[in-house]
C-alpha cells in the first residue's frame, strides 16, 4: 500500500468537499443530483458518510479477522440478504443528514474525519493492513468479496470520486 498516495487523496476529497460545498449556492444544493434521488445537499452528505463510517468498517475487519473464516463469509452472506432495509437507512440517513445539517458543520466534519483517518492510518502495521473479512458485495460497488484493512482506505475516496460525477453543480 502507498500510504503516501491514500493521504494526498484523502487531502484532495477534503479540499474537494470543502470547494465544493462552499463555491455552491443554496439553489444549486437544493437542486436533484444526476441519477440518484438525493438532491446536490443531500449527495454531498452521503459522500461524506462513507468517512464517518470507517471507524466502524476498520473495527469490524479487525474483529472479524480473528474469527474463523466461517463466521466472515456467513456474516457477509447475511448482510447480502439484508440489502434491502439497508438501501432503505442509507437513503433516509442522507437524506436526513443532507437536510438537516448545516453546509460549515458538514465541512468541519470532513475536515476532522479526515484528520482522524490520517492519523490512523499512520499508525497502521503492515500486518493490520494485511487483515480482513469478506463483504456484503450487493451494499456497494465497491466492496470486494473479500477487502483487507487496506482497501478499506482506499473504499470512501473511490466512493467519493463516483459520486462527485453524479453531482449537478456548476
Amino acid at each position: 500500500m502507498d500510504r503516501l498516495a491514500v493521504h494526498d487523496d484523502f487531502d484532495r476529497v477534503a479540499a474537494a468537499f470543502r470547494v465544493l460545498l462552499d463555491g455552491a449556492t443554496d439553489d444549486e444544493l437544493r437542486r436533484r443530483s444526476s441519477g440518484t434521488r438525493w438532491s446536490n445537499r443531500q449527495l454531498l452528505f452521503h459522500m461524506l458518510l462513507v468517512f464517518l463510517i470507517m471507524r466502524a468498517l476498520l473495527a469490524l475487519a479487525r474483529i472479524v479477522a480473528w474469527l474463523p473464516d466461517w463466521f466472515g463469509r456467513g456474516w457477509a452472506k447475511l448482510l447480502n440478504a439484508a440489502t434491502k432495509p439497508f438501501d432503505a437507512v442509507n437513503f433516509v440517513g442522507s437524506w436526513v443528514g443532507g437536510g438537516v445539517m448545516p453546509r460549515k458543520a458538514m465541512v468541519v466534519l470532513c475536515d476532522h474525519t479526515v484528520a482522524a483517518m490520517h492519523r490512523r492510518l499512520d499508525h497502521e502495521s503492515e500486518s493490520g493492513l494485511a487483515k480482513g473479512m469478506p463483504y456484503p458485495t450487493r451494499w456497494d460497488p465497491f466492496f470486494r468479496e473479500f477487502m483487507t484493512v487496506a482497501d478499506l482506505y482506499r473504499l470512501p475516496v473511490q466512493h467519493f470520486d463516483f459520486h462527485r460525477d453524479q453531482l449537478s453543480l456548476s
